[in-house]
């Protein structure tokens, strides 16, 4: 055999040398791929418990909160700061949600014509009623508050736009669980893990769906000092083309003015109201509702 050049060596040797090379390209771009991806959940995770936090929170709290070293949630923090998501306090060094993640909120409800068309619908049902107007959607196993008008009296609920309430205990909850289809209410329940906010929340699995039947046969719900003693809320479904729930509106306020014999009354006026709003959609009532 003749002997090989050393351009002929070299040729080989990089020949033989351009998969293993390929491969560690592509074991690096996957590797970079997968830090991106953790680095992405690692921001967002921040970025709710932020959303929760209304009076601000401490670097050492919401690093034990989202199981963060505090170097690492300090760097993914001045990264989302950079971009305007989230502040820092300069006096007491507290993190705060920003306006850009605020704009991107109401991108969100903008895009969600049921919400544009709703307003109206919650301020006649407030002056109707003389009580706080809601609108809600379901988030996860909770509900989050979208949309309010507030009455005009001087005890009256209020709640920050973006809180969330547990579902099994607010009447908008119970009023979307209520709707649900067969399917996604058995996984929703198995996956809910229902907790005592008041001594009157109801936690057991099949006084809910007890109590869910009665809401579909009634038309409403109600939450009697289930998530906070003292106030009680009357809600009813908002229904999509597919008679699906797209979310809930409520009356909330004291039970000194929620009596029971007023609640009868209000009732059917947040029922009819989810109606007009429904149809109003486009959306469909199931027969049975």
């Amino acid at each position: 055999m003749p002997p090989r050049s050393a351009s002929s060596i070299h040729h080989a040797a990089s020949a033989r040398g351009l998969p293993k090379a390929a491969s560690n390209a592509k074991k690096g771009a996957a590797a970079n791929s997968s830090g991106g991806v953790q680095s992405l959940t690692r921001g967002l995770s921040l970025l709710e418990q932020l959303a929760e936090s209304e009076g601000g929170i401490s670097l050492t709290e919401i690093s034990a909160r989202v199981g963060l070293a505090p170097s690492t949630a300090h760097r993914l923090l001045n990264t989302l700061a950079d971009m305007g998501f989230v502040v820092q306090a300069n006096d007491s060094g507290l993190w705060y949600i920003g306006l850009k993640t605020y704009r991107v909120g109401c991108a969100f409800v903008s895009n969600r014509d049921f919400v544009g068309e709703s307003h109206v619908h919650l301020r006649k049902l407030m002056e109707a009623s003389g009580e706080t107007a809601n609108l809600s959607i379901l988030d996860g196993t909770h509900v989050c508050f979208i949309a309010q008008v507030q009455c005009h009296e001087v005890m009256r609920m209020l709640v920050r736009l973006g809180s969330r309430l547990p579902a099994h205990a607010s009447g908008s909850g119970k009023a979307i669980l209520s709707a649900l289809p067969e399917d996604e209410l058995v996984g929703l329940l198995r996956e809910l893990k229902p907790q005592k906010m008041t001594p009157k929340t109801i936690i057991d699995a099949d006084q809910l769906r007890l109590q869910f039947a009665t809401i579909r046969a009634r038309g409403y719900s109600y939450d009697d000092e289930e998530n906070a003693m003292g106030l009680r809320c009357v809600a009813a479904p908002i229904y999509d083309e597919f008679a699906e729930p797209l979310g809930a509106i409520s009356l909330a306020g004291p039970i000194a003015r929620l009596t029971d014999e007023r609640i009868l009354k209000l009732g059917p006026l947040v029922a009819h109201t989810a109606r007009d709003i429904t149809e109003k959609l486009g959306g469909v009532v199931p027969v049975e509702v």
